[in-house]
């Protein structure tokens, strides 16, 4: 017995194509919803570790408020990755719905969501010197003299030894599933 399907070979292989493209853009969805859910829960701890730090280093802990420096899921750090999965989600309805748009707009978006994931990661590598300068640009002289160092590494110990597995997870699932959504929109 047999089990024929009516689909074509290469429309069959599209379907399974744009289901694996939607697949992978849930997947970077979610990688991008848990980082304000992270930056809620914690973001609090580590304004404090931020704030103790300045103290220690005979800085006002205040500036950081009045220069609206945050390590919680306030402003962008909730408003952009939240714009993110809401574009992903998007693509995947489309690609599951078989739709042409899902191809065309997989290119465009996922081209700049592998862009941005690659900005964001040399921001984290380079973290002390793009904090430095921010803190030269603000001219504040409280500012000025902030060990940066010292001061990223008291918030950055606030967040649980998880968060730092978690973090390469998503840039792996970012990178690996935007190139594979492309992949398969591409065949």
């Amino acid at each position: 017995m047999s089990i024929e399907n009516d689909a074509p070979p290469d429309q069959e292989e599209r379907t399974v194509n744009a289901h694996l493209a939607a697949v992978m853009q849930l997947l970077i969805a979610l990688a991008f919803v848990s980082i304000p859910l992270v930056r809620h829960r914690f973001g609090p701890a580590a304004t404090t570790a931020a704030e103790a730090e300045l103290s220690g280093q005979g800085i006002r802990p205040e500036v950081l408020a009045e220069n609206n420096l945050r390590f919680d899921a306030g402003g962008h750090e909730t408003w952009a990755p939240v714009s993110v999965a809401v574009v992903m989600v998007s693509m995947a309805a489309l690609n599951f719905a078989g739709s042409d748009w899902g191809q065309v707009l997989t290119w465009i978006f996922q081209s700049l969501v592998l862009a941005m994931n690659g900005l964001i990661l040399h921001s984290n590598l380079t973290a002390v010197t793009s904090v430095e300068a921010a803190f030269r640009r603000k001219g504040d002289p409280d500012l000025a003299r902030v060990d940066v160092p010292a001061f990223l590494e008291a918030a950055e110990n606030a967040f649980p030894a998880w968060v730092r597995v978690q973090q390469n997870i998503r840039h792996a699932i970012v990178f690996g599933g935007s190139v594979l959504a492309l992949l398969a929109v591409s065949l």
